[in-house]
């Protein structure tokens, strides 16, 4: 089915239009030129029939009065219509009477009045037959030439709405554009047609290219970093389980584990967000309550500014979704809160159907909370050691799996980031 927005729909609507402003136009035409006849072709046929009968009665009293089929003389009133001496006009000039469809037409001279009369109506039939009929062959004529440039208007579109039809059926996973071949295509094609589909189809192998290379750089990318961040994990747990290590040590280890821990996390965001679809995402019901209870332990282990973590779950929410996606959302969430909270904490609310992570940090000024989901972008707070593209992530996370996020900061006081799970199934807690 073709939408309404496109060529056909357009090019029907254009001709309808032109084919309701040509009617428009000739039921107007055939208003006025009626009126144009009427009064003034017709009463000027009849007052120049009066100017000649005048004119040879002066010569010859015996010259005939007008009697014709459509128009009478008359001297005595007694020989006209009872309903016209019923009311016989006394000023000369025309007289129409509407129940009889008669005109009079009087005038004076010589101390004699004249009275012509004729029928209006078969007048106008007369006008009507000798106007509509030359119109109506107009009219036959031009609606046969709108309704042949019609029919050749969408002979020359419908190629190209069949093939932009075509594209949109066209299976993205299966890269198959076979069906966009000329050979394929249900109507004549010219040059141009034949060129817009070789540039589709080769735009399609190009696209399949490139995608090729994406999936293949997903793979080596999925064993080349994991392999060292695997290397660096063993390390860490084999220097940290040295008892002699000095406190600063302990620390620096405990960063260096921070900073694995976040190397993995943005290695998983970057090849989720590289793949292709969604297909490949193992989804099932996962309980958000857990999944947010997990990263809640993971940052307390690597929180070394001691700051507080409350978790309020009033309600338990399911969602159907990949377990691994949520983690990395609500990760790099609790993460960037306790990142840019110096004193204080950070609550953790699960409400029906939503999140919220509030924090006691510096805030954000309203002119920039537009900005905080753009890549690199990161606070001006002196703590601030991220890499720039955690909540850029979660963006993308939120946009993909359609879980919209609100903001809500105030400088001086904090920041609260809602996520809404618009299908999520709600259990009351409380």
């Amino acid at each position: 089915m073709w939408k309404s927005n496109g060529l056909i729909s357009r090019i029907n609507r254009a001709f309808l239009l032109q084919g309701a402003l040509i009617s428009v136009a000739a039921l107007l035409s055939v208003f006025f030129a009626s009126i144009v006849l009427e009064e003034i072709l017709i009463k000027q046929a009849i007052k120049q029939e009066a100017d000649y009968f005048w004119k040879n009665y002066q010569q010859n009293e015996t010259f005939p009065l007008p009697n014709t089929f459509n128009l009478t003389g008359h001297f005595d009133p007694d020989g006209l219509p009872s309903v016209v001496k019923r009311s016989l006009p006394v000023a000369p000039g025309f007289h129409e009477y509407e129940e009889s469809e008669l005109v009079l037409y009087n005038t004076q001279q010589q101390g004699k009045t004249l009275y012509l009369m004729y029928n209006r109506g078969q007048v106008d039939t007369l006008a009507a037959y000798y106007g509509l009929f030359p119109l109506a062959l107009v009219l036959i004529v031009l609606y046969l030439s709108l309704w042949l440039t019609y029919r050749f208007s969408k002979k020359t579109v419908s190629p190209v709405s069949w093939l932009a039809n075509q594209l949109n059926k066209v299976d993205i996973a299966s890269r198959d554009l076979s069906a966009l071949k000329l050979e394929n295509f249900p109507y004549d094609t010219n040059d141009e047609i034949k060129v817009l589909s070789e540039a589709i189809i080769n735009l399609g192998e190009r696209l399949d290219a490139f995608i090729t290379r994406e999936h293949n750089f997903t793979r080596d990318a999925s064993h080349e970093l994991r392999s060292p961040l695997t290397v660096m994990t063993i390390a860490v747990d084999m220097l940290s389980s040295e008892q002699a290590s000095s406190k600063s040590a302990q620390a620096t280890i405990m960063r260096i584990r921070r900073a694995i821990a976040d190397m993995e996390e943005l290695t998983e965001a970057f090849l989720l967000l590289a793949r292709e679809s969604d297909q490949a995402l193992s989804t099932n019901t996962v309980v958000i309550n857990d999944v947010i209870a997990d990263e809640i332990d993971r940052a307390r282990l690597l929180n070394d500014k001691q700051l507080d973590i409350s978790f309020r779950p009033r309600f338990k929410l399911q969602v159907r979704a990949s377990e691994k996606v949520l983690a990395i959302l609500f990760g790099n969430l609790i993460r960037n809160a306790l990142q840019y909270t110096e004193q204080g904490g950070v609550e953790i609310i699960i409400e029906q159907g939503s999140v919220t992570i509030k924090d006691s940090g510096r805030g954000i000024p309203q002119q920039q909370v537009n900005d905080i989901f753009k890549p690199y972008h990161r606070g001006d707070t002196a703590s601030s050691n991220g890499y720039g593209v955690g909540l850029t992530i979660v963006k993308r996370l939120s946009d993909r799996f359609n879980w919209p996020i609100g903001i809500n900061s105030i400088p001086g006081i904090g920041t609260a980031i809602d996520v809404n799970f618009p299908d999520a199934v709600s259990e009351s807690l409380t």
